[in-house]
């Protein structure tokens, strides 16, 4: 947790929870050996696990208005940012295209006795609007642009933590719903899988 701190990272809640979470069960055996390192591992079809920075630096920006209640997470993945997350919000919804990585993190979770999340095998491009409004919502993967569906699911004074642009270009976007509309901030350049449609059996 020091190269977290040492890396900018302050809220508390965020460094506890993820000390926490055991990084490691997150991954297949043959590379659980490199959990803690601070890199981007992959985790099968082309999807990676993000490094604990970044899991550290998204959720600290959706927790900055205060503890979001209802969260939307969009790209479930191996479920270790959904973990890092669940242990920080209420109820905690999470979309995953590619089934075989969802029925793992799945299993995952309940391994850690993890019971406020509610998975879904969908497309989150559009996001899960019968769910929303959330009060956060957090995407793993990086459209070119972002999605006006997802800003729309934001309840008043809401949040999506949000990477976007090119391959080679990608930022890290925060955009808070305001009476006005949306304000959009771009907080610093980042490298993610991109944000695919269509689901994955």
């Amino acid at each position: 947790m020091e190269r977290l701190y040492e890396q900018g990272i302050s809220d508390v809640r965020v460094l506890e929870v993820i000390r926490s979470t055991p990084r490691h069960l997150f991954l297949d055996e043959a590379l659980a050996h490199r959990a803690y390192e601070d890199a981007a591992l992959p985790i099968g079809f082309n999807q990676t696990l993000s490094q604990p920075y970044i899991v550290a630096r998204m959720t600290e920006l959706l927790l900055a208005g205060g503890r979001p209640r209802r969260v939307l997470e969009i790209g479930t993945g191996s479920g270790y940012q959904t973990a890092v997350l669940a242990g920080l919000v209420d109820e905690l919804f999470s979309m995953e295209r590619i089934r075989t990585l969802q029925e793992k993190a799945r299993l995952r979770l309940r391994e850690l006795a993890i019971h406020n999340v509610t998975l879904r095998h969908a497309d989150g491009f559009t996001g899960w609007a019968d769910k929303g409004p959330f009060d956060g919502i957090i995407t793993t993967a990086a459209p070119l642009a972002i999605p006006r569906e997802l800003c729309e699911q934001l309840a008043p004074g809401g949040r999506l933590v949000i990477p976007a642009g090119p391959e080679h270009a990608q930022h890290l976007h925060v955009v808070t719903r305001t009476d006005q509309g949306f304000d959009t901030r771009v907080v610093e350049p980042v490298r993610f899988v991109p944000l695919l449609g269509g689901t994955v059996r």
